[in-house]
């Protein structure tokens, strides 16, 4: 009964990752807005009403699509991070997760969209997104915190009037670190995925062509302006 139950799993997770992957093709050739089971299902030589055994609407696929694409351009970061430099090079380990997260958009553009361009019209993400899409932005974290904790972190100027949310950003999203880090690593966030986003999306055609030396110069000014700094020379 078990080898029953393992070869069923089995087909299913090979069924799944087909209609997954058929998915992807069309968000490469239509776009997200225009995902269709019904076309998911007679491109794969299935009857739709087989394919929403495995995804019930087109809302429960794009999910399963966005949750492995934050997955995937997470795991590029982590992975980043635990190669990266010794632990006292603190901007030098914050860039290798930017420039990983670059090169999987880069890699990855259509994948890249469905996460970070336009709303899929009718789709509201669910909580369950929320978590793998997090994953980039806690290993960004992560080097704040090892810095803050041994060698000192230079504290980004904060003003006043925004003390009460950086507190409140501290506290729900980098605790242990100081307000004024905890604000400037959500700018220095945004301004990641901007740079990325111009450059996928074709805001740079025409006007950059040295783009992977900007991106590094502009990752390193962002690890300045969270307040990263090397580890002192013994």
């Amino acid at each position: 009964m078990t080898t029953i139950r393992g070869a069923r799993e089995r087909a299913r997770s090979e069924v799944t990752a087909a209609i997954k992957d058929e998915a992807r093709a069309q968000l490469a050739a239509e776009g997200a807005a225009k995902l269709s089971l019904r076309a998911v299902a007679r491109e794969l030589g299935m009857v739709s009403s087989a394919l929403y055994r495995y995804f019930p609407s087109r809302d429960e696929l794009l999910t399963a699509l966005i949750i492995d694409a934050y997955d995937a351009v997470g795991e590029a970061a982590e992975h980043a991070l635990a190669a990266a430099s010794p632990a006292g090079d603190h901007p030098a380990r914050w860039t290798a997760i930017c420039t990983a997260v670059r090169a999987w958009a880069l890699a990855h553009p259509h994948e890249y969209a469905l996460i970070y361009g336009s709303p899929v019209p009718g789709y509201t993400a669910p909580q369950l997104t929320i978590e793998p899409a997090a994953r980039v932005g806690f290993a960004l974290i992560s080097v704040a915190r090892d810095a803050h904790r041994t060698d000192g972190i230079a504290l980004p100027p904060l003003a006043e009037e925004l003390r009460p949310e950086a507190q409140r950003l501290a506290a729900q999203l980098a605790p242990g670190l100081p307000p004024a880090v905890a604000v400037a690593l959500v700018a220095a966030w945004a301004e990641l995925f901007g740079l990325i986003s111009f450059e996928v999306f074709g805001q740079f055609n025409g006007v950059v062509e040295a783009r992977g030396e900007l991106f590094v110069q502009a990752a390193t000014r962002l690890a300045r302006d969270v307040g990263l700094l090397n580890a002192p020379r013994p």
